[in-house]
Formats: structure tokens, sequence, C-alpha cells
């Protein structure tokens, strides 16, 4: 087995009094903070555990992750076709994609959420069909957008913007000798894509968009304006009838945080299976050959 280099070995701090005095005062506000909201009964404890696992907000909890897997996967691919239209040397091309980029960074979820569920106050009626022909077909914006699809589309197009940049830093990560390579090896377009370029950008990409996906698992309550029930809709149409506010937010705020963990389990899993390639090289060890029993300069990858 080689030796590990001294920067490989763990270090080892000795403990000082202030180490303590924080872990002491760290305890004691969690212990605090446990103590409180163990024995203040104005969190109705046994409020909160029965209305847990009632059917609406199991319903609630499923439109919500529905919403935010619908909403990334198209956010996603919209995000990549944007990135790489911000990337083309067409000014026109890369015009548009920045335009949509600024606009929707630059407004507010909420606000882009409602007018998307207003839209048919603009366009009432519209047609879909071949231009410069006859063939069309006329659509009634005001039966289309119901509440569940401008959620969609609003958290869509919105998502697609932060992808964009997202994807856009990754393919920025990637040196230009790799493009040159792809090049030299006949590869254009969308092959260039695919088998070089996307795998090279996922190190950098996974994190953020990991990121991403729980930021939007959160988004999904701003929903709840237009009428959609999810969670936190469920959760609201509850306590309007019951007045139990505190505990039904309780309820909402622990289903939030047990998704965002079990989403950080799978990040954690994916980020370590792409930043392998990212790693640093095994250091050199000495090993001797056991003919002429001197020592040799050999790598770990050379003793597999």
């Amino acid at each position: 087995m080689p030796e590990l280099l001294p920067e490989d070995k763990k270090r080892i701090t000795p403990k000082r009094p202030r180490d303590f005095v924080c872990w002491a005062v760290a305890l004691a506000i969690v212990g605090g903070l446990v103590y409180t909201t163990v024995t203040n009964e104005n969190y109705q404890w046994p409020v909160v555990f029965s209305y847990f696992t009632t059917e609406s907000i199991l319903d609630g909890l499923v439109l919500t992750m529905i919403l935010t897997v619908v909403s990334m996967v198209l956010g996603t691919l919209l995000g990549l076709l944007l990135a790489v239209m911000r990337m083309s040397h067409q000014a026109p091309i890369s015009g548009l994609a920045r335009l949509y980029v600024t606009f929707f960074r630059g407004t507010p979820v909420l606000v882009q959420l409602i007018f998307w569920f207003n839209i048919a106050a603009l366009y009432p009626n519209i047609s879909i069909g071949i231009p410069f022909t006859d063939v069309s077909t006329p659509v009634d914006v005001n039966a289309l957008m119901t509440p569940l699809t401008a959620a969609i589309v609003g958290l869509t197009l919105n998502q697609a913007a932060y992808m964009a940049e997202i994807i856009r830093g990754g393919f920025a990560s990637v040196g230009r000798g790799q493009y040159e390579a792809a090049d030299s090896l006949g590869m254009r377009g969308f092959t260039r894509l695919r088998h070089v370029i996307i795998p090279q950008t996922m190190p950098a990409v996974i994190p953020a968009t990991g990121n991403q996906v729980i930021g939007m698992l959160k988004e999904t309550s701003l929903v709840s304006v237009l009428g959609v029930a999810e969670l936190l809709n469920s959760t609201q149409s509850i306590y309007a009838r019951t007045y139990q506010t505190i505990p039904l937010l309780i309820v909402a705020s622990l289903w939030y945080l047990i998704m965002t963990m079990a989403l950080s389990v799978p990040q954690s899993v994916i980020e370590r299976r792409f930043s392998r390639s990212t790693r640093r090289p095994a250091a050199a060890t000495t090993a001797v050959e056991p003919a002429a029993g001197r020592p040799v300069s050999t790598t770990r990858e050379s003793l597999l």
C-alpha cells in the first residue's frame, strides 16, 4: 500500500479552551431552542401531527413535486438552448438570448406568474397555423391558461433564464483546446456538444443546478396566489377553516424541509460522480524493485 503524502494525511489540531467555549455556547443555544419548541403549548404539536399526513396535504405535496420536476426539466432544456444561443457568433441570436435572460432575471417570479395567468387580457384569442396560408386553428387563451398551466409556464420560463447562465458558465470552464481537439476529430455541432463539451461542464454545472432544484421546490409556494392546490395552498385552505394558522404552517415547513433534505442526497451523489475527473491525480510514491532493490518512482495508477 503506497504511503500517504503529508498533504493527504488528516491534520490533527489540539483543542483549545475557546473550542470548548464555542461548543458550550452552541449546545446551549440549540438546547434552549429545543426546550422552548417542545414545552411551548402554542405550537400545538398534536394538531401538527394530526394534519401532517391528511389527504389534502399529501395531494398538495404530490402537486408540488410535479411542479418542481416539470418546471426544472423544461427550464433546463430551454436554458441549454439559450446558453448555446448566447455563445453564438451571430449577434442577433446572442442578442435575443441576452434579452430573454435580462428580462426574466430582472422581474420578480410572482409578477411573472400573475402576468401569465392574466395573459388573456392582452391576447384573448390566438391562431396557430402555417404562415401565409389559410391553415390555422383558433385557441381560446382564457380557457387554455388555467392556474396550473400558468404556474408551469411562469416557473419554466423564469428557471430557463437562470439555467442558461449556469450552463453558459459551465461552457466557459471548458478549455479552448477541447474545442480544437473536437474539431480535429471532425466533430461538429451537436456531436461535439454531446460527446465533448457537456460531459466536461457537469462538474461546474451540477452543484449550481442542485441549488436551483431546491430553490424551485420552494418557489412553487408562490403559485398558491393563483389558486393552485400545491402544499402551501392546501395548508392555507385548512387553516382558513380551522383558524389554526401556526400548526398548519409548521406542517408545510416540515414537509418543505424533508423534501429539501431528500433532494440533497442525490445531489451529493451526482456531484461526487462527476467530480472524479477533476480530482487531483495521485502523487508519485516510492516502491522497491524486487530484483535490483533500488527505489523507483511510480504512480498509484501504474500499480493497478
